[in-house]
């Protein structure tokens, strides 16, 4: 998997974009190589379709976004689809979860909590001032001049307030409650339940749980009483175990699925674990 930040924000000259902070607001034109493409990223992000057509898929469903679009990606891993018949043109901001704090801390009518869970992937109601608020983006965009960073920060802070401001957004102002509110604790199993079935490695995992690599573990092992590497086996093999016997999934599609870097390592895993190899078991379910 790679990380979508750090890929855009390492490849100026692909496409035009704006910073503020860690913050980036870009407008992307792109044709990914494969039909597949496996990616991260440790920040939340705001997806807004000009053209064109592409699915998010994680392990909690799949999202079509097309033209006119708009959702909150949270920060975490996903599977994005790509169509080769159209072009694909989508505004994109990455916004970490301070900036976010920051920003709905200056909101006079205080956001309501909600202790709900939230999908990896969060509707944005389009509406009037959401598309607006892109189309006067675009007058930054096509002008060849850099925009003055404190007119800037108003544009990123103006985005965050005019979702928050939307009742008909209750799910992200729900969300964006949780991120004022959660502890790190709460935090941290959150990430890790959304994410375990990606390959990512743990100083991928530290980074999507705002931490160091040592911070992650003794915090990890704090709330888990075991180390990530052992949580992470438990979880991806007992999810690969359900692919195998319900989802009706080949050996291959369990292992890819669950997280495991190739069949081979997932099957020498699993029978170590469950006493039986994958494909053994897959006999016995057709059976």
């Amino acid at each position: 998997m790679y990380n979508f930040y750090t890929h855009i924000a390492g490849n100026p000259g692909r496409c035009r974009r704006f910073t503020c902070g860690d913050s980036l607001f870009t407008i992307y034109n792109c044709r990914l190589k494969n039909k597949y493409e496996d990616l991260w990223s440790h920040f939340n992000y705001i997806v807004y379709v000009a053209e064109g057509r592409k699915i998010w898929h994680t392990p909690h469903g799949s999202y079509d976004l097309q033209e006119g679009s708009c959702v909150m990606v949270r920060k975490g891993g996903a599977i994005v689809e790509q169509f080769f018949d159209t072009e694909f043109c989508f505004f994109l901001f990455f916004v970490p979860d301070e900036f976010i704090c920051e920003v709905l801390k200056s909101k006079a009518i205080p956001l309501q909590r909600s202790g709900k869970k939230y999908e990896p992937i969060i509707p944005v109601d389009a509406n009037i001032g959401v598309h607006a608020f892109f189309q006067s983006m675009m007058t930054y965009f096509n002008s060849s001049r850099e925009p003055d960073q404190s007119l800037l920060e108003l544009k990123f802070r103006e985005l965050i307030l005019t979702i928050a401001d939307n009742p008909l957004n209750s799910q992200l102002i729900s969300y964006f409650s949780s991120l004022l509110q959660a502890p790190q604790s709460v935090s941290l199993q959150r990430v890790m339940e959304d994410n375990f079935s990606y390959n990512l490695k743990l100083e991928e995992f530290a980074k999507l749980c705002s931490r160091s690599l040592s911070a992650f573990k003794r915090d990890f092992q704090k709330q888990f009483n075991t180390t990530p590497g052992k949580w992470l086996l438990e979880k991806r093999l007992n999810y690969a175990m359900n692919l195998l016997t319900n989802a009706g999934q080949t050996v291959s599609e369990a292992a890819y699925d669950s997280g495991f870097e190739s069949p081979s390592h997932f099957s020498r895993c699993f029978r170590q674990h469950f006493g039986v190899s994958p494909a053994s078991l897959k006999q016995q379910v057709v059976a």
